[in-house]
């Protein structure tokens, strides 16, 4: 007995050991457990005949629970039944349209609504792929993203008939099929779909129709935010629909949970790690037309909500609400997403109660993705000693003024140390393809990377700069974009925006730098939106700076603005900003300049701009 009470004692002490020493080694292992048992079922998948879709997994849950809740959305409630019925019905009408074939492409310009899903639904019983063109686009934007994906047909929502009615005489050259979701229609080109709809039969298509698609198969269309420049189609194919589709599994979400879905549906977050997901779970979905800080509480509360999405600046929307007593009423459990800051995230935890936060870090055409399943505040993820063995990624030097990475004498890269900031790259291989944007060839060569390491490899190259600590923890500090060089330092727009945001009257904060005459560099500039009833204290924001920043990092300029841009998916836009950069004459918002003699921001005048074009003024 005293042999037996040794080994106890002995074990109890190993235990105590293997904790202080690897504090997350539990959480290392049931990371590790799941992530074998999706690696498996994506192989038994990829092996059927034809490969098992995220579609055959929602039709087996309309097999498993034809009644269970699968959307609710504004006071209306369809099964998993109905959903296949309805898009059944699409899938039948746009037989008879005629002219779609497998592997035909067919590009969706609508909002979020249940319609969405079922057309999505319905064109892949068909074995065609999807575009998910971003609602808000219009003109030329959006002539560049219907064709750049080589669509057949455009299936166009009501309300946008303005929109598609604009590009309709391209459309008609390049003898589009235009089918626009509404009851009546008087333009010629355009073709009312919702009666066909409507009057189609609600027999499912025989999965002949789709027989030839494989993992391989382009499965979607998704478009990258489009900050610069026109949007990018990135090629998602099913097996990356399955891998995003999988983050809820990852996160514990389980069949019972409720999600409330108020991203859009055109985007990868909103789709793939919202929509898709919940497929796979096999829960219910309430959908939102928009995100509403106003109502996402009660949306939640009412509907029994447990698992929420955030993207960008949607959790500071939150916190930045009136408190309630309310504010812990609710049965949310898990939020996950990316983007939250530190700060935003010590906060929410503090008003909204005990809500586990999964921060993840991807990319929409990205080959790497990671999860940081433990929940430490501020980290975007954490690489486990096992991870470690099997994704091929780096953090490597990289030059923000020549913005390009650093090359040694060899002319190969180097990586950064632990703690330092470098820009994260991943290397292609069967396992982790980039398979690019859709008839753009040099914008995919761009995000290629050759010879980084040894002669011949290949990487695929984020546009984003992370560091690593000591533990095994990645931190994500700006894109490339973003980061400016000035005085020789570089400028992490991130870190000075939180630190404008700790200044009481300041809400929001956009940093960016802009060029300066006779001046190498870029300058830091930033526009902030105000708290609502204060007013700007330029002596208490130099006091801030001054103390939190150093000198080259102290943004020269402030903007104040009634709302900072952003885009559909609350990315800061930034393009435009520095293009008008810090001229009073040409900019009407209140602008302000930080004057070091006085210790304070004054309003910016022309003969300030004069002094510092002239260079007569010390920067």
């Amino acid at each position: 007995m005293s042999v037996l009470y040794s080994v106890m004692a002995g074990l109890a002490v190993l235990l105590l050991v293997l904790r202080r020493c690897f504090p997350n080694l539990l959480h290392d292992f049931i990371y590790l457990l799941k992530g074998v048992r999706v690696v498996a079922r994506l192989r038994r998948f990829r092996g059927s005949v034809p490969c098992y879709t995220v579609l055959d997994c929602f039709l087996d849950a309309v097999q498993k629970q034809p009644e269970k809740k699968f959307i609710i959305f504004e006071g209306q409630t369809y099964s998993y039944r109905e959903a296949d019925r309805a898009s059944n019905k699409v899938a039948q009408a746009l037989l008879r349209q005629g002219g779609l074939r497998e592997g035909d492409t067919v590009a969706l310009f609508l909002g979020n609504e249940p319609l969405f899903v079922w057309i999505w639904l319905g064109l892949s019983k068909l074995g065609c792929t999807v575009s998910f063109l971003n609602h808000n686009i219009r003109s030329k934007s959006l002539l560049h993203c219907f064709s750049c994906c080589g669509a057949k047909v455009l299936i166009a929502g009501a309300d946008l008939h303005a929109a598609v009615e604009e590009v309709l005489p391209v459309l008609m050259e390049q003898r589009v099929c235009v089918l626009l979701l509404g009851e009546s229609c008087d333009t010629d080109g355009i073709v009312c779909f919702s009666d066909k709809i409507n009057a189609a039969s609600d027999e499912r298509p025989p999965i002949s129709l789709r027989s030839n698609v494989t993992m391989k198969s382009p499965a979607l269309y998704i478009y990258t935010s489009g900050t610069t420049g026109f949007p990018k189609a990135a090629m998602i194919n099913h097996e990356r629909v399955w891998m995003a589709s999988h983050l809820q599994f990852m996160s514990g979400v389980s069949s019972s949970d409720i999600i409330y879905i108020c991203l859009p549906l055109y985007h990868s977050s909103g789709f793939l790690m919202g929509l898709t997901g919940a497929i796979e779970r096999g829960i219910t979905v309430v959908l939102k037309r928009k995100f509403s800080v106003s109502q996402f509480w009660d949306d939640c509360r009412k509907h029994n909500v447990t698992v929420i999405q955030y993207i960008g600046e949607t959790m500071r929307y939150l916190c930045n609400t009136p408190k309630t007593d309310r504010d812990r009423v609710h049965s949310v459990w898990l939020a996950f997403g990316n983007g939250i800051r530190g700060d935003t995230w010590m906060e929410f935890l503090q008003r909204f109660g005990n809500v586990r936060v999964t921060e993840c870090y991807g990319s929409t055409e990205g080959n790497i993705s990671f999860l940081n399943y433990v929940g430490k505040i501020g980290a975007t993820a954490r690489v486990n000693m096992f991870l470690k063995r099997t994704l091929s990624y780096a953090l490597i030097k990289y030059d923000t003024e020549k913005e390009e990475p650093l090359r040694n004498s060899r002319g190969f890269c180097e990586e950064v140390p632990t703690g330092e900031s470098g820009l994260l790259v991943a290397k292609i291989t069967n396992v982790a393809p980039f398979s690019g944007y859709a008839s753009i060839q040099q914008q995919t060569d761009r995000k290629k990377l050759r010879n980084v390491f040894v002669e011949g490899d290949l990487y695929f190259n984020s546009g984003d700069l992370l560091k690593a600590d000591g533990q095994g923890f990645l931190y994500f500090q700006d894109r490339i974009g973003d980061t400016f060089r000035w005085k020789g330092e570089n400028v992490a727009t991130s870190e000075v925006a939180d630190v404008l945001i700790s200044v009481d009257f300041i809400e929001e904060a956009n940093v960016y730098g802009v060029k300066v005459p006779g001046h190498e560099g870029r300058i830091g500039m930033a526009v902030v939106k105000l708290k609502e009833g204060r007013s700007f204290d330029g002596g208490a924001l130099f006091e801030q700076a001054q103390r939190l920043l150093p000198a080259y990092a102290r943004p020269r300029f402030i903007r104040i603005q009634v709302e900072l841009d952003v885009t559909s998916t609350f990315k800061q836009v930034k393009v435009r900003l520095v293009e008008e950069g810090f001229n009073p004459n040409a900019i009407r918002d209140p602008l302000y300049f930080l004057e070091d003699r006085k210790r304070t921001y004054v309003p910016m005048t022309e003969d300030i701009m004069n002094s510092i074009t002239a260079g007569e003024l010390r920067l």
